[in-house]
């Protein structure tokens, strides 16, 4: 009888034993057993995560779309308007989208771009919180090396503003200048009085961030040069011109007032800042008369930005859903290439194509869920659109929960990156807007708007009067029916009359502090100081 240590190898090796178990008909039997609950647990993990995933998002998008907020991105396409009706259809501004895209200096006679370069800007020792008069003198010493020849220098020509008569005459060569886009300003003056307008954008385009928006550029650029031309009008005694083409910069920039982009709301306020620069330029000079300021106050008071934000903001959320959608379809490639200059590389694109492959159907649907309730978080309770009011502190307060919500407790990159996986949050990592930012800047905008139509009340004031009112509460009913409000605070703004005549006009910003009227770093700082209303000393 053969001794255990003297058994053959294979009968003494635990592997040996094990493989001729696994092939033995009961160990066959177990095996299969074990990978049918294997696949009957994966079958139930992929029901359970899609059957969860599409019940919770699909009740949330009927809850939106019960309050009229629609997640479907074709409901914010701009409707089709017909030529003779649509600015848009204008043959200047149909040049915008000529592929390729022409160069600025094409669509251009004038030489503005290449003056622009060599226009000084305000001086260390000036205030850049301040408002100044558009530099008329350097803009024409601008435009005359330009003619002359002569090259472009390395130092900024300088400045002196000087009297009246001299910017009166650096405004005539100014305009004779711009004399040269004479014929584009009739034509988009004509075009203007069409009752829509409708860019001729591709919105149809499968890829939501493949739309392109080349009339964003362009319609600021047109505004760029109204405004030097009114600044000048203005100085030269042209006040009607100057009402003509402040109208034409208004309209520009409501132009694209229904666009469901984010990027073109940002241009909008941008283009109304650069219109209120000849209104205030025009009020510091007392070159309005009573019916021109009127005009303007009438305008003025129908902005609200605040409003207007919904819009474009519903339509970014809409693009985010429809882009989930379409990493589902086309893979995760698709989500690294969307705002990356270069393609990703094959290595990453394949394993991001497997992780797409691989998880629940459901889990897309957690992300569009995901997206939207912190899309919302961000907007938080500071925002009150029917009250034309913004809470500064419950704005940051919801972006800074949006922060912690979105990044988590993790401290690596590689914890938050599988955090947001496993918490269905990469979309919303990836693609959320600064939700804060935007409505900062639409609260600077109204305010802007809110100050200048004050500030024309103010004027009519004084023009009846001979000197500006010692409180706000004088301009009604005969000047104002009822003055606007702080968006910020939704008080009365801060006023009062100082010292050579003129007046202070302001909001207490968004630091919530009042500094008595002592600006920030910047025009309407977004972290501290008041936004100011006043005109240059006399």
């Amino acid at each position: 009888m053969n001794a255990p240590d003297h058994l053959p190898i294979l009968d003494r090796s635990p592997i040996a034993r094990f493989i001729r178990w696994l092939f033995s008909w009961r160990g066959l039997r177990c095996l299969l057993i074990v990978l049918a609950w294997t696949a009957t647990v994966i079958v139930l993990f992929y029901g359970e995560e899609n059957w969860r995933g599409r019940r919770a998002w699909n009740a949330y998008r009927r809850q939106l779309e019960a309050r009229g907020e629609p997640l479907d991105f074709r409901a914010f396409i701009p409707k089709p308007v017909p030529d003779e009706q649509n600015f848009a259809a204008t043959p200047f501004v149909k040049s915008w989208f000529e592929r390729p895209p022409p160069d600025s200096n094409q669509l251009w006679q004038d030489e503005y771009n290449q003056a622009s370069a060599n226009v000084s800007s305000p001086k260390a020792n000036r205030e850049p919180a301040e408002r100044h008069l558009v530099d008329l003198t350097a803009w024409e010493t601008a435009f005359a090396a330009i003619r002359s020849g002569e090259p472009d220098h390395d130092e900024e020509p300088e400045s002196i503003q000087g009297d009246a008569a001299s910017r009166a005459k650096a405004a005539l060569a100014v305009l004779e200048e711009l004399k040269a886009d004479e014929a584009v300003w009739t034509e988009l003056r004509l075009a203007s009085r069409r009752p829509f307008v409708r860019y001729p954008v591709k919105y149809e385009e499968t890829d939501p961030w493949a739309i392109l928006l080349p009339h964003l550029a362009s319609a600021k650029a047109a505004c760029l040069r109204l405004q030097l031309k009114t600044c000048a009008e203005l100085a030269a005694g042209q006040s009607e011109n100057a009402l003509a083409d402040v109208r034409l910069l208004l309209y520009l920039a409501d132009s694209i007032k229904e666009e469901p982009i984010l990027i073109s709301h940002l241009v909008r306020l941008a283009c109304l800042q650069i219109a209120l620069q000849p209104i205030w330029e025009g009020l510091a000079e007392h070159r309005w008369s009573e019916a021109q300021l009127q005009e303007l106050q009438t305008r003025l008071r129908q902005y609200d930005f605040l409003t207007d934000t919904k819009r474009p903001l519903g339509g970014e959320r809409a693009a985010v859903v429809l882009t989930v959608d379409l990493i589902r379809e086309r893979g995760f490639d698709y989500l690294l290439a969307i705002g990356s200059e270069q393609s990703p590389a094959s290595s990453s694109r394949a394993l991001a194509n497997l992780l797409g492959r691989i998880i629940p159907r459901g889990w897309y649907c957690q992300e569009q869920l995901n997206y939207c309730r912190l899309f919302q978080m961000g907007l938080g309770t500071g925002l009150e659109a029917a009250n034309k009011r913004l809470s500064p502190a419950q704005t940051d307060a919801a972006a800074q929960q949006l922060e912690r919500a979105i990044e988590g407790s993790a401290r690596s990159d590689v914890g938050r990156g599988l955090s947001a996986i496993f918490h269905h949050r990469v979309i919303a990592r990836k693609m959320l807007p600064a939700l804060s930012r935007v409505l900062r800047k639409s609260a600077v905008a109204q305010t802007a708007a809110n100050q200048a139509a004050l500030a024309c009340a103010l004027e009519r004031y004084r023009l009846a009067q001979g000197q500006f009112p010692e409180q706000l509460d004088a301009l009604a009913p005969r000047f104002m029916r009822q003055p606007p409000h702080d968006v910020l605070t939704g008080e009365p703004y801060k006023y009062r009359r100082i010292e050579d005549g003129q007046f202070v006009l302001y909001s207490i910003g968004w630091d919530g502090k009042d500094d008595g009227a002592v600006p920030g770093r910047v025009l309407y700082d977004e972290n501290q100081g008041d936004w100011i209303w006043r005109y240059p000393s006399k």
